[in-house]
């Protein structure tokens, strides 16, 4: 959850989010080859229903070039179509320190993905008469800077203005000094609110988690009952999604991949993203990453706390997309999008929910693991991509590397 432009959206982290939109667009489809080492042997643990997909044979050596390149640990990767069925596999390393294969059950850190539950439950609360989008934040929390004029439409949209509390950088030296420290959500807000505004409400994005904490905040205030308990009774329960918990401290169930990071947070706030030959020594160079699976992230909270499995994501992203929870006219709301910037074919964000590619759905990114989750209503194909390295060497976000590669072989534009 951070910012090194002005378009973020996915984590939780100190960048509060990855740059799946411009990093993805930016290079869209261009082809990438591996150049660098892995960090452990790629085992191949293809299951569930489409061991002969026709393209299995041609994307996964693909997919483990491209991690080795990155030096992306374990993998855990899902399509879904109605032509091809399912196709899931587990490439690489859960645990560098035993050298144990990642498992396609494995539970992982999802990172901003959780903005989509939050928005979700949000848009829920609309549909039943207790908050309205156009209402003022400043009627729910009148702490909130220019509140008056910050409606719940812009937090969930990212235009509210609010500064992301996770690009501060004393926030991120305490984060890097103090990974178990138990933030609070208030005390995330006192971090926002002591700086000024990126711009005034409404005429602007700016990827932030302020926004999606302070949903959370409202979500607890109008139904006087924890916000991971509204996740399970309005999401997990519902869809069936048995192995998705929020937990913003530092447990995570078993089976579990282990999470990995090489930049700290303070360093990866201002890096650049590496490219050439920059970028291959990077990631050949990087050495051994940090184990970070414990670290709290109590500091994303309703932005990035959650955790999940590729077969629940599975389920999510088409619920997501198709809005299985919510009303036509809800629905309709949440798919109304603003541009993220104005670069040409630049994605776009909607109430909690960015368009990408011809795909719906969210990345996330915090420490030690990074995610996409992608759902195309047109094609009904269904894209999960899961790794246990939040950030490579060179500043890329692995997760969206992956999904770029897949969406480039699979899904070519017509």
């Amino acid at each position: 959850m951070q910012t090194r432009t002005p378009v973020r959206t996915g984590t939780t982290r100190r960048r509060a989010a990855r740059p799946w939109t411009a990093v993805l667009l930016a290079a869209a489809l261009l082809p990438l080859t591996a150049t660098a080492p892995a960090l452990g042997a790629p085992a191949d643990r293809t299951t569930l229903a489409v061991r002969s997909a026709p393209f299995a044979e041609r994307l996964t050596p693909d997919l483990i070039a491209l991690m080795q390149r990155l030096r992306v640990p374990g993998a855990i990767v899902s399509v879904s179509t109605p032509e091809w069925g399912t196709w899931t596999t587990a490439l690489g390393t859960g645990d560098l320190g035993t050298g144990a294969p990642i498992r396609t059950d494995d539970h992982i850190r999802i990172g901003s993905i959780t903005k989509t539950l939050t928005g979700t439950v949000v848009l829920q609360l609309v549909q039943e008469g207790r908050l309205g989008l156009d209402d003022p934040v400043a009627a729910y929390r009148p702490d909130v800077p220019d509140g008056e004029h910050i409606t719940i439409r812009q937090l969930l949209q990212m235009t509210s203005g609010l500064y992301n509390y996770s690009e501060d950088p004393d926030f991120n030296r305490r984060l890097d000094q103090q990974p178990e420290y138990p933030w609070t959500p208030q005390e995330l807000l006192d971090i926002s609110f002591a700086n000024p505004p990126y711009f005034p409400p409404g005429t602007g994005f700016h990827y932030s988690n302020t926004n999606t904490v302070l949903l959370g905040l409202i979500i607890e205030q109008l139904t006087h009952r924890p916000l991971a308990q509204e996740f399970q009774q309005r999401v997990f329960d519902p869809l069936g999604m048995r192995e998705s918990s929020f937990d913003s401290n530092t447990h995570i169930p078993e089976p579990y991949a282990r999470g990995y990071q090489f930049i700290s947070n303070i360093d990866s706030l201002t890096a650049p993203k590496l490219t050439g030959k920059e970028a291959a020594w990077a990631d050949w160079s990087a050495g051994n990453p940090l184990d970070v699976t414990h670290y709290t992230t109590a500091w994303g909270w309703a932005a990035g706390a959650a955790v999940s499995t590729v077969d629940d994501l599975r389920r999510w992203a088409p619920a997501l997309a198709t809005g299985a929870l919510l009303s036509p006219e809800l629905q309709r709301e949440r798919l109304t999008f603003v541009p993220t910037s104005d670069q040409p074919g630049a994605p776009r964000y909607g109430l909690g929910i960015a368009e990408i590619l011809g795909f719906l759905g969210h990345d996330g990114q915090i420490p030690g693991y990074n995610s996409f989750a992608l759902y195309d209503p047109a094609r009904c194909a269904t894209i999960v991509v899961l790794v246990n390295l939040n950030e490579s060497p060179d500043r890329s976000a692995p997760a969206a590397e992956l999904t770029k590669l897949i969406v480039a072989e699979l899904f070519p534009p017509a």
